[in-house]
């Protein structure tokens, strides 16, 4: 009975330990910035030497968000203001549950006149209903984050949005295009490819009217300039997992979804290519039907 008892002792002791380590690890992770999963599909924000991830689903509506900011002519801190909110309130992912009546992205209510629950589940809806409110806050391009986030949501946990601010303001900053290479995915191999004009309509949506047409050998070309080159580079691959975007091409650098070491993508590289202002897509074979 003594062997059993202290080989059971031990066993606790072990396992305690391991959730000790393994609970420290996961908070150095964390304290470093967003916790970053290693090897992980998803996508990467870096600013300076911080870097900052979000799952597939979430980058695609952080994509969203920021784009719509742009279009609207509002600074790249509505963004950030914008994605430190979703983030709080559904964790960037169009759930159509919450508290009470809330649905969507910022969890608006239909009873506070938000929209109807059908509106409100529309990402586009939901994120120009927040800008508008933004809108009308004065000066809340100097006010902090979470300050401008609850006069637009009137939350019961007013301070809950500050916690998000590094996060969103490091996506916020790749997506809006005033970080160049700022934005890296890792993906697993595309099953096929969208057509061209599916991923024009996605493209038009986000980045507004901007130049694109469908090019040669399956890709989509994006004349977007200087000014919203690196937006529309990183809106794309934000948005490669789901429209099967193998390439992107801007400014003699390269994204590759196939060139990864580790198991971890090597980001932009550079190619031979001259700079143009033209962000080309090369999709993925399309399914054979």
């Amino acid at each position: 009975m003594r062997r059993k008892a202290t080989f059971a002792w031990l066993t606790v002791v072990v396992v305690v330990a391991g959730l000790i380590v393994g609970g420290g690890a996961w908070l150095l992770n964390s304290v470093r910035g967003a916790f970053v999963p290693s090897l992980a599909v998803g996508c990467t924000a870096t600013v300076g030497e911080s870097s900052y991830w979000l799952a597939v689903d979430q980058s695609e509506n952080a994509a969203l968000i920021s784009g719509l900011a742009i279009q609207r002519g509002m600074p790249a801190r509505a963004a950030s203001i914008a994605l430190a909110t979703a983030l709080q309130e559904s964790k960037l992912r169009n759930i159509d549950y919450g508290d009470l009546d809330s649905v969507g992205l910022f969890q608006q209510r239909p009873s506070q006149d938000w929209g109807t629950v059908a509106q409100i589940m529309d990402p586009v809806y939901s994120a120009n209903a927040f800008y508008d409110v933004l809108a009308q806050v004065p000066d809340y391009v100097n006010l902090p984050i979470n300050d401008a986030a609850q006069i637009v949501q009137r939350s019961g946990f007013p301070h809950a949005y500050a916690q998000h601010e590094p996060l969103s303001r490091a996506f916020a900053s790749a997506l809006t295009g005033q970080t160049p290479q700022g934005l890296n995915c890792t993906l697993p191999p595309a099953a096929a490819g969208s057509n061209p004009e599916t991923v024009i309509a996605t493209a038009q949506v986000a980045l507004g009217q901007l130049p694109m047409h469908a090019g040669e050998s399956n890709t989509v070309v994006i004349d977007a300039g200087d000014a919203f080159g690196w937006m529309a580079a990183h809106w794309a691959l934000a948005n490669a997992q789901s429209l099967g975007i193998a390439l992107i091409d801007y400014e003699g650098l390269r994204w590759d979804r196939a060139a990864t070491q580790d198991g971890e993508n090597l980001g932009w590289q550079p190619t031979d290519a001259a700079g143009t202002g033209i962000v080309t897509l090369t999709l993925a074979p399309p399914a054979v039907a």
